[in-house]
């Protein structure tokens, strides 16, 4: 057929003879969160080693690449005899490129196994200095101390890969609501929620305070934009070690001009149950190896059950006559964390609790106008003894009111000057709330205690590494 058209090609079968044979396919490149698509086929996986058994011929290697983790499997008759030493002799947390198929397992995590063909050593971790966490208990901590390669473990990159879903989820809702982002200060001159619990920085000649909250800036970006929030850090001085504190936190604050008490709880409580539900849509397989009840999370829908303080008073003060909380609540008193704990407990959804005695909230916050002795303001608090997870108000938003609130609170003046400026140009009912990151991550993954929560913890005790 020398010399003829190969059929619909407009090549000649002479050519086709002449041209050199092409090099096979490289296999495509995957990670383990994506690896069932993949069934069947030859994939390059790139990760670490995270943990290797032997049995006989055989060898089981765990890899691990930051989505996820997937077992291998190696029979010493199916890869050559170098591939087979090299794998067996790696260490844990060796980095390595694995070429393989794709194979299907329900008995598997994640349902698939990966068939090594082959393996690529980058940095094979020194027998002489181990990695240091093994797959045995340790101490709380040495895992501290060692949060730099603690995160690497299967249960804190979950809850690190559920963060991120948290935070994405609370943007997103945040954005299709027609907010703006709006960037606050981290360094300010004075106090948001009480001075007891600012961090002093030395600032040139002055002195100035690590943030307590982005509020009070957010409120003049509110007046300009009408629907704000911030994203961001926020640090508070107070020497508590409970499972519920940190030093460092993060929290997203919506803001809104013309907003009423009542607007804001609506807004809370659809924002925390698209939170919820995107985590339980998106990270299924995070939510199962945390060994969390998804059931209830399922529940969390709105609307959420609301109370005032002084329902939430009562309720406090027959559990105490019946032996249900040892310590007896005090009205006009906050609620401590085995109050919350109590009263989140009677419900299968977080709890509103609103009009607080003005007494022991913030100075901005607006008075009840039915009993100004009450503030216009809400606590949500998560179930299953979380503890608040939301906290907001309605801002004052009477000048002369403002100026006497500062006065009676101690505070510089000067330093609130350009915010009681909000109060003289254009002044309008508003308000907002503040929604830490880290308590909802404990809340949603079903952990002890928040130093899990975020990357590098900073507490009463901690600021290495």
């Amino acid at each position: 057929m020398s010399g003829i058209d190969a059929p619909g090609t407009g090549r000649t079968a002479q050519d086709d003879e002449s041209r050199p044979a092409q090099p096979p396919t490289s296999p495509p490149v995957t990670t383990i969160a994506e690896i069932g698509r993949h069934e069947g086929r030859r994939v390059l996986l790139r990760g670490w080693l995270y943990n290797l058994r032997e049995s006989g011929k055989l060898l089981f290697p765990i890899f691990r690449d930051g989505t996820g983790t997937v077992q291998g499997v190696a029979h010493k008759a199916a890869v050559t005899a170098e591939v087979f030493e090299r794998l067996r002799g790696l260490t844990r947390e060796s980095s390595v490129v694995v070429t393989g198929a794709v194979r299907a397992d329900k008995r598997a995590p994640g349902g698939y196994e990966i068939d090594v063909e082959d393996v690529v050593v980058l940095q094979r971790v020194a027998e002489d200095r181990p990695y240091p966490i093994t797959l045995k208990q340790h101490g709380v901590e040495f895992l501290m101390e060692h949060r730099h390669l603690w995160i690497r473990s299967p249960r804190q990159s979950a809850i690190l890969r559920i963060r991120a879903e948290i935070v994405k989820a609370a943007r997103d809702y945040l954005d299709a609501q027609g907010f703006v982002l709006t960037d606050s200060p981290i360094l300010t001159p004075a106090a948001c929620e009480g001075a007891s619990t600012l961090f002093p920085v030395d600032y040139f000649e002055d002195q100035a305070y690590l943030t307590q909250s982005g509020q009070l800036y957010i409120e003049s970006t509110a007046m300009a934009l009408g629907k704000v929030y911030s994203f961001g850090p926020t640090f508070r001085a107070e020497k508590s070690k409970t499972r519920r504190h940190l030093t460092e936190f993060w929290m997203v604050e919506p803001e809104i001009a013309f907003a009423t008490l009542d607007d804001l709880m609506k807004l809370a409580e659809e924002f925390l149950s698209f939170i919820v539900q995107r985590v339980l849509a998106g990270r299924p397989r995070d939510l199962e190896l945390l060994g969390r009840d998804t059931a209830k999370l399922e529940a969390i829908r709105a609307p959420f059950p609301r109370i005032r303080y002084d329902e939430a008073a009562a309720m406090l003060a027959e559990a105490h006559a019946h032996g249900l909380l040892e310590e007896k609540f005090e009205y006009g008193n906050d609620f401590g964390s085995p109050d919350e704990t109590y009263l989140s407990s009677q419900f299968d959804r977080p709890l509103m609790v609103h009009r607080y005695p003005a007494s022991v909230k913030a100075f901005y916050m607006q008075p009840d106008p039915d009993n100004p002795k009450l503030a216009l303001c809400v606590d949500v608090l998560a179930p299953e003894g979380y503890g608040e997870v939301i906290g907001g108000s309605q801002r004052i938003d009477s000048l002369e009111l403002l100026e006497r609130r500062i006065e009676e609170h101690g505070l510089p003046r000067d330093a609130f000057a350009w915010y009681l400026d909000l109060r003289r140009y254009g002044s309008v009912p508003h308000g907002g709330f503040g929604m830490g990151i880290e308590r909802v991550v404990a809340w949603i993954c079903g952990l002890e205690h928040v130093r899990e929560t975020i990357p590098f913890a900073r507490t009463l005790n901690r600021i290495y590494p």
